[in-house]
């Protein structure tokens, strides 16, 4: 009972930002060959750094203001394992540290700073907003919950992981679109106050498959976070 638990705890905490049920973070759009489509990438590691040394101190500023004694050291890391597709996660390390990563490919597929602004804004919301430990509570109250019935129902030892299993997995999945939204708003501050365009950034969006409105889907719809960017950044040219 105890080690179906605590594997789905493991796995909220390591979870931090993936794609739509499974499909890479970037991806290029509509099957035309992407040379057709697509603006010389921003493949080298020297463009991406010069977004690092403008997002990392506004998300460490903004973590510092919003929490109260977290590690808001951010270390930012490029996955170079070969094969690896756009993605970008949110983790902490042994140490607590928060962990912003991204892959090569992810970098490959920006077609400009402003995306990857935003997308490491967004990143860097999750821990702000402390979303792993958060992710962990819900796993294991589902778990527990899960488990309370299935025992009461008589359910075996085999079932019970089983069962125990899939309330965490619905528990966390019912708060992934609200976190996402959440990391996007507050993303999409970071990136505009650090001098990029998130709405330009968020035009990445129009790459990923649309995941909709599934029941228990991992993250809302893209029209939803774009407009959740949209009203995040007129409200700042507001003054808000």
């Amino acid at each position: 009972m105890r080690q179906a638990i605590w594997a789905m705890i493991g796995a909220a905490a390591l979870a931090g930002c993936v794609a739509p049920d499974g499909a890479p973070v970037l991806v290029p759009g509509g099957g035309v060959p992407a040379a057709q489509t697509r603006p010389a990438p921003l493949a080298d590691n020297a463009g991406f750094a010069a977004v690092v040394s403008r997002v990392e101190p506004l998300a460490e500023s903004y973590c510092r203001s919003m929490t109260r004694g977290g590690n808001c050291d951010f270390r930012i890391v490029i996955d170079d394992r070969p094969g690896q597709p756009p993605n970008a996660f949110q983790t902490l390390d042994s140490a607590g540290r928060p962990v912003l990563g991204f892959t090569k490919a992810l970098i490959a597929d920006a077609r400009n700073a402003d995306e990857l602004a935003f997308v490491m804004g967004h990143e860097a919301a999750h821990h702000i907003a402390g979303h792993i430990p958060q992710q962990q509570q819900n796993a294991m109250a589902g778990a527990l919950l899960a488990g309370v019935i299935a025992a009461a129902a008589g359910a075996s030892p085999q079932d019970m992981d089983a069962v125990q299993q899939m309330g965490a997995t619905m528990a966390v999945r019912s708060y992934s679109k609200e976190f996402e939204l959440e990391a996007d708003a507050l993303g999409a501050e970071i990136a505009w106050r650090a001098g990029f365009d998130p709405m330009r950034g968020a035009a990445f969006f129009d790459r990923l498959p649309d995941p909709g409105d599934q029941f228990l889907g991992s993250h809302p719809a893209n029209s939803q976070r774009k407009a959740i960017v949209a009203r995040t950044v007129a409200r700042l040219q507001s003054g808000g």
